[in-house]
C-alpha cells in the first residue's frame, strides 16, 4: 500500500493539463506517471489506463493524444511510467535500461502490482466501476499480466509485441493471455525490426477473448499508421458504451 502520494500540476507533451504524481511505498520502488481528469459534471464510469514503449515515458505517442480524446468523452485517463522509465528513470530511461529490469524473474509481478496499487486508489477515490487498457510494446509486455489479474478490464488494445524463442517470460505471457476475454484489439508491423510476425500471431491466437481483431500494417515497429490510433479510440469508446465498433465493408465489383 502506498505510505506516500505526492501530486504536481504539469502538462503532456499536448500540452493538455495532467496531474503527475509520485507514489513512495516501503521498501520497494515509487511508482511514477500522470493522471488526466475530465471535468466533475461528467460521468466518469470507466478508467482507461495506457502503458508506454520500452523507449518512451507515460507522455510516449500516441497516449497523450488518446488521452485527450478520451477526456473529450468524459473519461478519465492514467498512464505508468515504465521501471526505469519517466519520473523513476534509471540510466538512459530507454530500452538498454529495460532490457536488463524485463529478465528479473519478478518483473511482470512488480509492475502488475504497481498498476494494481494505483488503479485501485484511483478507482477507490473517483468511485470507477471498470476499467480500460491500451498498450503497445512494452504496454502489451506489461498489459497482458495485468488485464488477466483483473475482473474489471472491459475492452483492450495490445500490439507490437510478440514471443519467440528464449524471450524472457514468453510462457508465461501466453498463459496469461489465455485468461484474456474482454473484446480486443490486436497491431503489428509486418517489418517489425524486434518482434517476428510468427510470435505476434502465438500471442493473439492465445487471447481467449470471443471478439479479437488483428490489424497488421507494412513498416517498421515504431511505423503504426494513425489511422490505427484513430480506430483504436473508437474501438475501445465502442464498447465501453456498449455499443459495436463501425465494420468496414468493402465492396468488389466486376
Amino acid at each position: 500500500m502506498p505510505t506516500d502520494i505526492q501530486w504536481t500540476d504539469a502538462k503532456d507533451s499536448n500540452h493538455n493539463i495532467t496531474r503527475e504524481f509520485r507514489i513512495q511505498r516501503n521498501g520497494v520502488r515509487d511508482i511514477t506517471g500522470a493522471l488526466w481528469i475530465p471535468p466533475a459534471s461528467i460521468d466518469r464510469k470507466t478508467l482507461i489506463c495506457c502503458g508506454h514503449g520500452a523507449s518512451g515515458d507515460r507522455y510516449q505517442t500516441p497516449i497523450s493524444h488518446l488521452a485527450e480524446r478520451f477526456v473529450n468523452a468524459g473519461l478519465p485517463v492514467l498512464s505508468l511510467d515504465g521501471p526505469v522509465h519517466g519520473l523513476r528513470k534509471v540510466g538512459d530511461g530507454g530500452r538498454s535500461a529495460f532490457f536488463p529490469e524485463y529478465q528479473r524473474d519478478s518483473s511482470l509481478i512488480d509492475m502488475t502490482d504497481e498498476w494494481a496499487c494505483v488503479v485501485d486508489l484511483i478507482k477507490a477515490e473517483m468511485g470507477i466501476a471498470d476499467l480500460a487498457y491500451f498498450g503497445l510494446s512494452m504496454g502489451s509486455l506489461f498489459g497482458i499480466p495485468f488485464i488477466a489479474s483483473r475482473e474489471d478490464v472491459s475492452v483492450a488494445a495490445l500490439g507490437l509485441m510478440g514471443v519467440q524463442a528464449n524471450f524472457p517470460h514468453g510462457a508465461t505471457l501466453l498463459s496469461d493471455a489465455a485468461h484474456i476475454e474482454c473484446p480486443l484489439l490486436f497491431l503489428m508491423q509486418l517489418e517489425d525490426e524486434l518482434f517476428n510476425r510468427e510470435g505476434c500471431l502465438d500471442v493473439f491466437d492465445a487471447f481467449a477473448s470471443k471478439d479479437k481483431r488483428l490489424h497488421a500494417n507494412p513498416g517498421l515497429h515504431p511505423e503504426v499508421p494513425m489511422e490505427e490510433i484513430d480506430f483504436t479510440f473508437d474501438f475501445m469508446f465502442a464498447h465501453i458504451n456498449g455499443t459495436e465498433p463501425k465494420k468496414t465493408i468493402n465492396i468488389i465489383s466486376d
